[in-house]
């Protein structure tokens, strides 16, 4: 499994890549040192920066005609990357 999972195609991170800032949903076991490479690698681009959080998963039910299901969304990490001035990642560029 890679490191970088996929990129975060959202608004907020959207008017991130304004700065240089691009989010990525990244492996759970993933460092910051093997995310920098990871991107520095595939994008060819100088990183930075790199934060990263943890999502953790949100306990949900629903109801059906018999009976109420409960489980859990999936906890993943994503991380923040600043790529250095006048670089820029384009994510739609084999579109």
């Amino acid at each position: 499994m890679g490191i970088l999972i996929r990129p975060l195609l959202t608004e907020k991170y959207t008017a991130l890549n304004n700065v240089g800032k691009y989010g990525f949903e990244v492996a759970l076991n993933a460092n910051k040192v093997e995310i920098r490479k990871a991107v520095e690698k595939l994008y060819g681009v100088r990183v930075e920066e790199v934060k990263t959080m943890r999502q953790i998963g949100k306990s949900k039910s629903r109801s059906t005609r018999t009976k109420v299901t409960a489980g859990n969304t999936q906890t993943y990490k994503k991380a923040i990357v600043t790529v250095a001035a006048g670089e820029v990642i384009d994510f739609y560029e084999g579109i």
